[in-house]
């Protein structure tokens, strides 16, 4: 017992071979200001239950009770008790011990040696190295009562050390596990995590490997495992919903092109490149970029040189290769003039939009190549245009410019069905901004799809026989104003199959897409 701190600042109090100390507990003890949690240890809590007080203190208490013991196996890499309770610690002598809502399995095995970590006062932790011998140690009991992680458990945590610190680091943790196998007795451990290392690095046999992830690795293209179940929760929530069918009013080759010049205006805009409607529109009917601005006005001539064009923009991916080659195609054509943003190559070094940090730059091909399965499973035009604008958006494969191609594959796929194409006006740009973070950050779709189905419903209005018209049209809806000045206002059209509702406001919940 500190006799420093006052007492109710002291959740966990043990037992002292001071007799003075001891007398005072007990007296505490008698007088109800104390209570004992097991042999040896007691709270001033007297509120909480045992199992919340125990689990709380649990790594302080362990370090306590048994002085120089570590924490090993599953448990060093977890940091945590199993679904069952169980915590796998090793010291001088073999014990289970049962506390409230965990049980210690105490193994019989060398204490703490250089390089783990002391994590309280008494208990060192296996350093990463050692923790992975133990856990290819052999287990009788399976699932969370075994000492060690599955073979396929302890091939993602190899497969996130390469991904975090590349193949140096996992030659590294290898090389420390050889050092100090011989010291722990641990020879035939070091052989089986050697060649899942191997195998992991190619230079092993991929029949060995059993993880997806790992495989993926060992085929050379490892992906980023929290980007595909984000890509997963996206394709789930867009199968669970029915789409109501907008065609494409703009459909001859001069309306066509139109309607793409205010496409390519607003999706640059977007993006900070910011023009008056008369220059832009200058820009596109002489080709000529405006002196002053010859990257800016580069990125208007590129976007609308592949949006006007109705059979590039027809042409959606059938295999994951030809995703790859559709993206660095588009983009090249897209950024043709920022030759140091390396048009049509993928990225050469990570990149962020403020704290949001993007697919690291090697996992790129692998993430996007395992997304394309989700796209692949998805039939309905809006679904899929959805979910392959937030893909390439989440992944950023390229230094510049991922918004713009994210919004022109988004596009291609509705071209392609011959549905409306979506706009995303500057009005409409703090919705449509933060329901993709929301998408990212929260793991939620649903404002994510009903941003785009309501920017759907709102392009399909735009059309007419000329640019002018088209220009009116989106003044009447506010299109061209700041977030901060107005709302998107429109009357939407009749869609096929559906039914229409009064005058467009900032109500998203009337423009929900129907359920099945």
């Amino acid at each position: 017992m500190d006799k420093k701190l006052p007492l109710h600042l002291q959740e966990i109090i043990f037992s002292s071979s001071d007799q003075g100390v001891s007398r005072q507990i007990g007296q505490l003890v008698k007088g109800g200001k104390l209570r004992k949690l097991i042999p040896r240890v007691y709270t001033p809590n007297l509120d909480e239950t045992p199992e919340t007080l125990i689990r709380r203190n649990l790594f302080t208490i362990i370090g306590h009770l048994y002085p120089g013991i570590v924490l090993s196996h599953r448990s060093a890499l977890e940091f945590k008790p199993t679904q069952t309770g169980d915590l796998f610690l090793t010291y001088g002598y073999k014990q289970k011990v049962k506390l409230p809502g965990v049980t210690l399995n105490i193994m019989e095995g060398p204490g703490d040696i250089e390089g783990d970590n002391p994590l309280t006062a008494g208990l060192h932790v296996s350093q990463q190295a050692r923790a992975m011998l133990e856990n290819f140690q052999e287990s009788r009991k399976p699932g969370p009562e075994s000492k060690t992680l599955t073979i396929p458990e302890l091939e993602e945590r190899l497969e996130q050390v390469a991904r975090i610190k590349g193949e140096d680091g996992l030659n590294e943790l290898r090389d420390k596990a050889r050092e100090i196998s011989s010291r722990l007795g641990m020879e035939k451990e070091f052989m089986k995590m050697n060649k899942l290392i191997s195998a992991l690095l190619s230079t092993g046999p991929a029949k060995l490997l059993s993880s997806p992830i790992a495989i993926a690795r060992n085929f050379g293209h490892p992906y980023d495992p929290a980007r595909i179940s984000l890509f997963e929760t996206l394709f789930t929530s867009l199968q669970q919903h029915e789409f109501p069918s907008l065609p494409e009013a703009n459909t001859s080759p001069f309306t066509f092109r139109n309607f793409a010049f205010f496409e390519a205006y607003f999706s640059n805009y977007i993006e900070g490149t910011e023009f008056e409607v008369s220059e832009a529109k200058t820009i596109i009917e002489t080709g000529v970029p405006l002196p002053a601005r010859n990257d800016d006005s580069h990125d208007i001539l590129g976007t609308y040189k592949l949006l006007s064009n109705q059979q590039e923009m027809s042409g959606t991916p059938q295999s994951a290769d030809e995703l790859l080659h559709i993206l660095q195609y588009r983009h090249q054509v897209l950024l043709s003039a920022r030759t140091s943003k390396k048009p049509g190559e993928f990225k050469d070094k990570n990149n962020r939009a403020g704290d949001s940090f993007f697919v690291d730059q090697n996992l790129v091909r692998g993430t996007l190549i395992k997304g394309f399965d989700y796209y692949k499973a998805l039939r309905d035009p809006f679904a899929k245009a959805a979910y392959m604008m937030f893909l390439v958006s989440e992944v950023h494969p390229f230094l510049d410019g991922n918004g713009r191609t994210a919004r022109v594959m988004m596009n291609a796929e509705l071209v392609a069905t011959g549905q409306a194409r979506i706009i995303i006006p500057t009005v409409y740009r703090e919705d449509y901004m933060g329901a993709l973070r929301k998408l990212t950050r929260q793991q939620s779709p649903e404002a994510y799809i009903r941003m785009l189905a309501r920017a759907q419903q709102f392009s399909a209005t735009i059309n007419g026989l000329n640019m002018d018209e088209m220009q009116r049209q989106l003044e009447s809806a506010n299109a061209f104003k700041e977030p901060e000045a107005g709302k998107l206002q429109f009357t939407p059209i009749q869609p096929q199959g559906g039914h229409s509702s009064d005058r467009e406001r900032d109500d998203e919940k009337t423009n929900r897409p129907r359920r099945r």
